[in-house]
C-alpha cells in the first residue's frame, strides 16, 4: 500500500497548494511526534504568564522525584535543551532524535513501552554536562516539561493543553487522540501518550498551518513569551538537510532560513509518522509535510516545492 503523505502550503490565511498521496481511507490524522514540543513550550510559557511559575525555577523545586544531579536546571534550560540532561541515551530509548547529529543518539522505541515507563526512564539519566553549558537535544527534558505543567497545576497535561493552547485556537483537529484509534493507537501503531510534551499529539496539516500562523501573530502569547520563543537562545549543533540551514534555538522551534529567508521549523519522528513544519514569517507563508511511513523524507518534499510554482519565494 502507498504511504500517506500529505503537504501543506498556505498564505496568510489562504491555501496555496495542498496534496495527498496514499489510501484515503487512512485519514488525515498524523502522530506529529517532535513538533509536540511546540505545544508543551506554550504551555509552560502560559503559567509563567498566569505568575504560576517563571523560567528561573528549578526543576527539583517544582517535580517531586528529581535526582539530586538535576541540581541547577530550570524550566528555560529544559525548553531550550540546555538541561545538559541526554536524549534516550544510555542504550536503546524511546524514540529517534532531531537528526543526523553527533551530540544526539537515535535508539529505537523498546516495546513494550507506556507512559509510566517513560517517565521511570528519564528519572534515571544522569546529565552529560552542566545546564546552561551546551545545547544537546533531549526529549526527556520535553517530558519534565509536560510533568511540571501538571505539578505546577495539579491536573493532566493533556487536559491544560486541550484548554489553555488548542481549544482557545479552535485547533479541534490535534490531542492526545485521534478520531478511529482506540487509547491513542491503530494499526498496531505506538500510542504516543507514553511521550507527554516530546512527542504525544497527533494532528493534521490544516490545524498544523492554523497552529503556526495564529501563534506567530499573537492570538496565544503575550509579546515577551512570543520573543523568548522565537528568539536564539543558543547555536545548535546540529545540521537540517537542506534546503533548510540552522542558527539558533529558541523554545521548541529551530531558528535558521529556507532558501536564504529567515525561518522558524521544526520536525517529528516517531516510528511509522514524519512530519516538518515551516514557518516563513516574512512571507507569511506556512509550509506542513506530514507521512504515515519512515521511508518517505519530508526535507526531499520540501526541496521539490521549492523546485516548483507550489512554492514562491
Amino acid at each position: 500500500m502507498e504511504p500517506t503523505t500529505e503537504v501543506l502550503v498556505t498564505r496568510g490565511p489562504a491555501v496555496v497548494y495542498e496534496t495527498r498521496t496514499g489510501a484515503a481511507d487512512v485519514g488525515k490524522h498524523f502522530q506529529i511526534a517532535s513538533l509536540s514540543k511546540q505545544f508543551a513550550a506554550a504551555a509552560a510559557l502560559l503559567l509563567a504568564e498566569d505568575g504560576t511559575l517563571a523560567l528561573t525555577d528549578q526543576l527539583v523545586d517544582r517535580v517531586p522525584g528529581c535526582p539530586s544531579s538535576w541540581a541547577g536546571i530550570t524550566v528555560h534550560h529544559l525548553l531550550t535543551h540546555t538541561s545538559g540532561l541526554p536524549h534516550w541515551d544510555p542504550g536503546p530509548g524511546p524514540g529517534p532524535g532531531p537528526g543526523p547529529d553527533p551530540d544526539t543518539d537515535t535508539g529505537p522505541l523498546p516495546p513494550p513501552l507506556s507512559r509510566v515507563d517513560t517517565i521511570a526512564h528519564v528519572m534515571r539519566l544522569l546529565p552529560l554536562a552542566e545546564p546552561g553549558q551546551r545545547w544537546h537535544y533531549s526529549s526527556p527534558g520535553y517530558v519534565l516539561t509536560a510533568l511540571l505543567v501538571e505539578h505546577t497545576t495539579g491536573r493532566p497535561y493533556a487536559d491544560i493543553l486541550r484548554e489553555r493552547v488548542l481549544s482557545p485556537l479552535g485547533l479541534s483537529r490535534t490531542g492526545t487522540t485521534a478520531p478511529g484509534h482506540r487509547d491513542g493507537t491503530g494499526n498496531g501503531e505506538m500510542d504516543p501518550s507514553c511521550l507527554p510534551g516530546a512527542g504525544d499529539l497527533w494532528s493534521t496539516a490544516g490545524d498544523l498551518a492554523r497552529w503556526a500562523r495564529a501563534l506567530e501573530r499573537g492570538h496565544l502569547l503575550g509579546p515577551d513569551s512570543l520573543h523568548r520563543m522565537f528568539t536564539s537562545h543558543i547555536a545548535p549543533r546540529i545540521q537540517y538537510p537542506m534546503p533548510l540551514t540552522v542558527t539558533g534555538y529558541g523554545y521548541g522551534v529551530f531558528l535558521g532560513t529556507l532558501a536564504g529567508h529567515p525561518a522558524r521549523f521544526h520536525h517529528g519522528d516517531n516510528p511509522g509518522h514524519r512530519s516538518l513544519l515551516v514557518r516563513l514569517p516574512g512571507q507569511d507563508t506556512g509550509i506542513i509535510v506530514l507521512t504515515r511511513d519512515n521511508h518517505t523524507d519530508p526535507y526531499a518534499t520540501l526541496s521539490a516545492l521549492l523546485a516548483t510554482s507550489a512554492l514562491r519565494l
